[in-house]
C-alpha cells in the first residue's frame, strides 16, 4: 500500500463528504453526478489498497502474466528482474535500443 494510494481514498471520501453534507433537498443532476463519481474513486481506491500482488509480484501489473523465463535454470533472468512479464519485457525493449544505439 503507498501514501499515495492512501491520500486518494482520503480525497475522494472528503470530497464525498463535502458534497453530501451540502445537499439541501433534493440534489440537482451535477451534484448527484458529483457524488457518484467522487463514491466510485473512493470504491476504487479502496479496493486498490486490499489487492494483493498477484501471481507477478508486481505492484503495476499485479494481474499480469508471469514471466516463462522466471525461475528457469537454463535460461535465467538477469538479476533483479521479478516475475512480471509485462515489466521484464520492457527491460528486454530498452536493453535492445541500448544495444542498437551503441553500434
Amino acid at each position: 500500500m503507498s501514501q499515495a494510494e492512501v491520500r486518494e481514498l482520503q480525497t475522494a471520501l472528503h470530497t464525498a463528504s463535502d458534497i453530501a453534507f451540502a445537499l439541501d433537498g433534493e440534489p440537482s443532476a451535477d451534484q448527484a453526478a458529483a457524488l457518484v463519481d467522487a463514491l466510485r474513486r473512493a470504491l476504487e481506491a479502496a479496493r486498490a489498497l486490499g489487492d494483493d500482488l498477484g501471481g507477478t509480484g508486481c505492484r503495476e501489473h499485479p494481474r499480469g502474466a508471469v514471466d516463462p523465463l522466471y525461475g528457469d535454470k537454463e535460461d535465467p533472468l538477469p538479476p533483479g528482474w521479478g516475475r512480471c512479464l509485462l515489466c521484464n519485457d520492457r527491460r528486454r525493449r530498452a536493453g535492445a535500443q541500448r544495444y542498437a544505439a551503441g553500434r
